[in-house]
């Protein structure tokens, strides 16, 4: 494949990346006026958003299994196609179960794009697999800057929720245009090719270290995510502006994830993660310590940690694991998806049930809020812990493996 070829496919996969960020924001940020305007508690506001998060990783699974004989252009336009169809659905939705609806198909079209573009951009840059993920996935922190600052600059204008969701639509058009446009890799042709292939990248799936990796998944995500999701929720009343915190920490991300490479040759993929989940942990413990002012520092911390997660997990696998292909990536993604979608419902019962505890001894709104989002912020910090142990043991064991290594090549 030619070299401008390569960049046009590259840029194609991060517009859709950026459409599928700005469904997060946007979704963040308008969860009160859903609330509001359908007389919904945080519960089912909780429900809404697990259907984003379990049409992602069914969409993973099904393109993880189909991309050697559909091939990424194919999944690319099905994300569109579900992307176009979501966005309208949910524009005209009349409560709570047209929005369930409509926020699945959003959901399965973002998974559609990570099924489509995670391989595709770790076949066309197979020299440098995790950098170019870390850097394609700067437009998923890209994309939640551009739609937290959106949703903030229609919301203070007064403009309604539906508003805010048709902007999406025009990038959609974008990545849409440009996918149908462009000539792609041609995916495995030659059936017994195709049958082998499928069979070696299941067969990857049930080594311990791709399901250690898939167990980690779910709590890098579900850190990263679950918190960011509800973000507008747990920091109301914090002092501070939730959609300025979000954009503040997607913009570090961003920043950070561009120039990933020099900080994965400096400690490789398991070092990073392992300080990553340090200093995340730290992050959210400080968020649900800090009011005013102090929650914008204590957010730098938790974007901080949380930047490298999701690509160079990825990228571990990619290299790591190659013989488990596209599919490894699909099912790696999917399983952090479908972990938020399931945990996405019980931070909204936690929510509701924390503001009922408080409320009992307090009257005042504004206190009552503010302890239930650090509440709710205190039970997420468990999830990075957890990671520490997990990638510290991974790291140590991997550094004593490669001791191992120099030592025999020396004797």
């Amino acid at each position: 494949m030619q070299q401008h070829s390569t960049s046009r496919l590259f840029s194609a996969c991060c517009f859709a990346l950026i459409v599928t960020a700005m469904t997060f924001a946007i979704r963040a940020g308008i969860l009160t006026q859903l609330g509001k305007d359908f007389l919904l508690s945080d519960s089912q506001l909780g429900w809404i958003n697990a259907m984003a998060f379990l049409g992602f990783p069914i969409a993973t699974i099904l393109g993880g299994l189909l991309y050697n004989s559909l091939g990424a252009k194919k999944l690319l336009v099905i994300a569109f196609s579900c992307h176009l169809f979501g966005l309208v659905f949910t524009i005209f939705a009349g409560g709570f179960w047209t929005l369930l609806i409509s926020t699945f198909f959003i959901g399965f079209a973002n998974g559609a794009v990570e099924a489509g573009a995670n391989p595709l951009i770790a076949n066309i840059y197979h020299q440098q697999k995790t950098t170019m993920l870390n850097r394609f996935h700067v437009w998923f922190p890209g994309g939640i800057v551009i739609g937290a600052i959106a949703s903030k600059l229609m919301t203070d204008a007064g403009w309604n929720w539906q508003a805010q969701i048709a902007i999406m639509l025009l990038p959609a058009l974008v990545y849409g245009v440009m996918v149908l446009r462009q000539n792609f890799p041609q995916p495995v042709a030659h059936q017994n090719q195709l049958e082998t292939s499928t069979a070696t990248n299941a067969k990857a799936l049930l080594s311990p270290l791709f399901l250690l990796m898939v167990a980690c998944m779910t709590l890098t995500a579900t850190t990263e995510l679950g918190t960011q999701q509800w973000i507008e929720r747990i920091l109301g009343a914090s002092g501070a502006s939730p959609m300025l915190i979000l954009a503040l920490i997607t913009g570090l991300m961003a920043v950070g994830r561009y120039f990933a490479g020099g900080l994965i040759r400096r400690f490789n993929s398991v070092g990073v993660l392992f300080y990553s989940a340090i200093i995340a942990t730290l992050g959210i413990y400080a968020m649900s310590q800090s009011t005013g002012v102090f929650v914008y520092f204590s957010a730098v911390l938790f974007a901080l940690g949380v930047t490298y997660f999701w690509p160079t997990m990825l990228g571990f696998v990619a290299e790591t694991i190659p013989q488990s292909g596209a599919l490894g990536l699909s099912v790696l993604g999917g399983a952090g998806m479908f972990a938020v979608s399931l945990w996405n419902p019980v931070i909204g019962s936690w929510i509701d049930n924390a503001r009922e505890n408080i409320s009992a001894v307090t009257n005042s709104g504004v206190q009552t809020e503010l302890l239930v989002g650090q509440q709710v912020l205190s039970n997420l910090v468990l999830f990075p812990l957890v990671l520490i142990l997990c990638f510290g043991l991974l790291y140590w064991f991997q550094s004593k493996k490669n001791s191992l290594v120099i030592a025999t090549e020396k004797g």
